[in-house]
This record gives structure tokens, sequence and C-alpha cells, in this order.
């Protein structure tokens, strides 16, 4: 019985923009930098109080002005937009922090998502911090946790790698260093390139559970879970899918130490460390549960604490 799953929108539950939706008192900003999350796809995940500073900012800077003009137009809101891109940034960030520095408000927002997530802003976050301007985030929508929360793959730990080189022997090389990350993997990936990735991913990482993520909040978003491998022949057999693309890998199984090697370390350890200290160490690098490690320890001739 196939592994794979599948979830899709309702077209009829996707919410819209209420504009006649009543609202308690207006919210203050204060000047400052302002970090907007905006929709990755359904217009309605734009938040209240998002939606009241893209009205009050005295700046509004955006990487795409037709991309983000979609959005204001939706919400009603009538205003002039400031590029600000990798292309123009160094040309466009000293004039943004002046004016931050007259006591402007400024709302940096990425096409979709949380800003800096895979997108320009970041020098334009550090530079604000040296000049003591205040910086805030609205926090909100983010391709990367909302893929990772659907896959059904461990979220206590996780690492957000972006997107991976595009040649397939530098995408191995850095799968190579992402291997023993103790953490659900999470990477950005064209759909033509996305039956290639996991196949590398399969072979660099190991057969671990996967997620491919797509089109999410949208009319036909969907997830696909199943092993590395087999979602790989899938993509490759059916071709590259339509749409934004997220790819959630789980963790590396815990390798299991024999208690034959447990003894062996433990002696090592002890040679130059304390019973607890070689404890706490040889736990962290076994896997081993820290009582069984200690117990061990006692028995091969450590003097408790």
């Amino acid at each position: 019985m196939p592994k794979e799953s599948s979830s899709k929108a309702n077209p009829s539950q996707r919410a819209e923009p209420n504009h006649s939706q009543a609202r308690s008192k207006p919210i203050h900003f204060a000047p400052g930098l302002y970090l907007v999350a905006t929709p990755i796809g359904n217009l309605a995940d734009l938040s209240r109080r998002a939606h009241e500073l893209l009205e009050k900012a005295d700046i509004v800077a955006c990487e795409d002005s037709r991309v983000t003009g979609k959005l204001i137009s939706a919400y009603g809101i009538a205003r002039s937009l400031t590029a600000y891109h990798d292309h123009n940034a160094a040309r466009v960030r000293p004039k943004l922090i002046e004016r931050l520095k007259d006591g402007a408000i400024v709302a940096l927002v990425s096409d979709a998502g949380t800003p800096l997530v895979s997108d320009p802003g970041y020098k334009l976050v550090q530079e604000a911090i040296e000049a003591q301007i205040p910086v805030s985030t609205l926090p909100g929508p983010s391709a990367a946790l909302g893929a990772l929360v659907v896959s059904g793959l461990p979220s206590d730990r996780f690492f957000f790698a972006g997107f991976l080189p595009n040649k397939s022997s530098a995408r191995r090389d850095a799968l190579d260093e992402l291997a023993a990350v103790p953490g659900s993997l999470i990477f950005f990936e064209s759909a033509k390139r996305l039956a290639t990735a996991l196949g590398d991913m399969a072979a660099r990482l190991g057969d671990r559970p996967a997620a491919v993520v797509r089109e999410l909040t949208k009319r036909f978003e969907e997830v696909r879970r199943d092993q590395l491998s087999t979602l790989a022949t899938h993509y490759a057999a059916s071709g590259p899918p339509k749409g934004e693309i997220v790819v959630v890998v789980g963790p590396p199984e815990a390798p299991v130490t024999s208690d034959e090697a447990l003894s062996d370390q433990l002696r090592v350890a002890l040679e130059s460390a304390s019973l607890r200290d070689a404890v706490v160490m040889v736990a962290a690098a076994s896997g081993r549960p820290r009582r069984e490690v200690y117990q061990m320890a006692l028995r091969i001739g450590g003097d408790p604490p």
C-alpha cells in the first residue's frame, strides 16, 4: 500500500479579504524599520496589524512593486512603493537609513512570506541596528515553516538550507555537509530540478522519509509524503510539477552504540575526565540514555560524584 498522500484545499473554503470587517481602535506604530510577513498564496493570510502598518508606513520597500502592488490593491491600500532588491540595494539602502534616522516608519516586505528568508533585507536590518534604529517584526506566513508543520516530520529541531546549488556535483557536496545535522532539513527547490535534487538527497543523506510540499495556501495545495528515493522516481516519471515547492527531509536515524563500544568509549573518557563529564560526553556521542551510560560507568570502575 503506497505511503504517499496528498491533500488539496477546497476552493470553496478559501477566504478573501473582508474590507467590511469591524475593527477595534487603531494600532500605533512608532518610527522604525518593520519586517512585514506577507501571504505566500492566499491573500486573506495578511494579518490585521500588517494591514494597518502598510496603510500607515511612510515607505513600503518591496522586492517587486508589481507583486506587492497586487496585495495592497486587494486590501484597498493606495500608496507608492519603493523597490528594494539585490540589484539596487547598495544604492537604495543609504536612502532608507537616512529616512529612518529622520523618524520615518519603513515597512520591508518580500514578494511572499517573511522578509530576509532567501530574499534581500539582511544588510538593511544590520545597518539599521548599527545606527540604533528600532527594528521590529510583524510575523506571519512562512513557506519554510508552513511546509515543516504539514510534512508530518519531526519539527522540534530543523535546519533551513534554502536553495541547493544548481549543479549536481556541488549539490551533493552541500548535502554531504548537511548529512549529520540532527534535525529535519528544509529546502526550497525549483520544479525542473526537483527529481534530480531528490535523487541526490537520497544518495547523500540516505533514503529518509520526506515530503514535497507544493503551492501552500493556494487552490491546488498538495503534500506528497514518502521516502526520498520513491519521491525521486515519482517526479522523474511524472515530470516537473507546477508551482512553488518546499522539500522537507526527516532527520538522520540515531546510531545505536553497542554495549561493548559504549564501554570502550567510557574507558577512554574516564582517563581524562570526571565520571560526570565522561557520562555527559559519551551519552551525547552515542545517543544512549544518560542513565544507562552512568550505570555502565559505575560498573567499569568510575567513582560516583
